[in-house]
């Protein structure tokens, strides 16, 4: 049975006037920075190709796959593939990804303090609670020298696998989308990109330490595996990674987002 989701989760756009003006619509959801700012860039590019596109917002990362795998979306646009691995093997859904799109780097970001050298000893810490990228958030801390894993921890650690923590950092696990109000309140936050955005934080300049541009984490469409040769979706597909969205990511996020086509 499908579900309904709530409006306070999810908000409507129909770009380019009402669906019934097209041969076919999409229905992709998205976060609102930057996926859903980037999924306006190639509504012109269907429109040209006689489809049009509604793009739903989202305001956490569970949402949308639940979404598009009971049918509510034909598409979505907000995570990358170790997430979507990681949602596959918990709920037993079978999504894909159809092309990559963009990096977002993720980042340390404080309220209180301007270089992780000023970090207090048992500094507060607060990363994602999610075991994708939680785990992707301890990486960042031990490639910035704040703490050692074991090495047989591999791509998803958890605090529990962290050998040495000589700063003596506390950890307060929060969801995701929750990081940026907690900055406040802790001495640091490690931050996924779209987050940062959208709390007006400037990765490439705000950051105390930043993933670099070889992050594996690729922002990726996902759509149903049934769906992977769907001619729409690929034309989606295809306008997402065209000369007008790399332009677009280029001069809009200034490094902040890095596209990977």
């Amino acid at each position: 049975m499908k579900k309904t989701f709530v409006i306070a989760t999810v908000l409507i756009l129909t770009l380019l006037g009402s669906s019934a003006s097209f041969a076919a619509t999409l229905r992709v959801g998205a976060t609102p920075i930057p996926h859903a700012e980037i999924l306006n860039v190639v509504v012109p590019i269907l429109a040209d190709a006689g489809i049009g596109l509604d793009i739903v917002e989202f305001t956490d990362y569970l949402t949308p796959n639940l979404a598009l795998q009971e049918g509510e979306l034909d598409a979505n646009f907000f995570q990358h593939i170790p997430y979507l691995e990681s949602f596959n093997e918990d709920s037993g859904a079978d999504l894909v990804a159809l092309v990559g799109v963009h990096v977002e780097p993720l980042g340390i970001y404080s309220h209180r303090y301007t270089s992780l050298e000023a970090l207090p000893t048992k500094a507060t810490i607060a990363i994602p609670n999610d075991v994708t990228n939680g785990g992707r958030a301890l990486l960042l801390l031990q490639a910035a020298g704040l703490i050692a894993l074991h090495p047989e921890a591999g791509s998803t650690p958890t605090v529990f696998d962290i050998r040495e923590n000589k700063g003596q950092i506390r950890f307060v696990e929060l969801e995701a989308a929750q990081l940026t109000r907690s900055l406040p309140d802790v001495d640091a936050a490690i931050i996924n990109g779209n987050y940062a955005l959208q709390a007006n934080l400037n990765p490439a300049t705000d950051a105390l330490f930043l993933e670099g541009a070889e992050s594996p984490y690729v922002n990726i469409l996902a759509v149903r595996a049934d769906d992977k040769d769907n001619p729409l979706l690929l034309k989606l597909a295809e306008a997402l990674i065209s000369v007008d969205v790399r332009d677009f990511i280029i001069e809009t996020y200034d490094g902040s987002i890095v596209p990977v086509f």
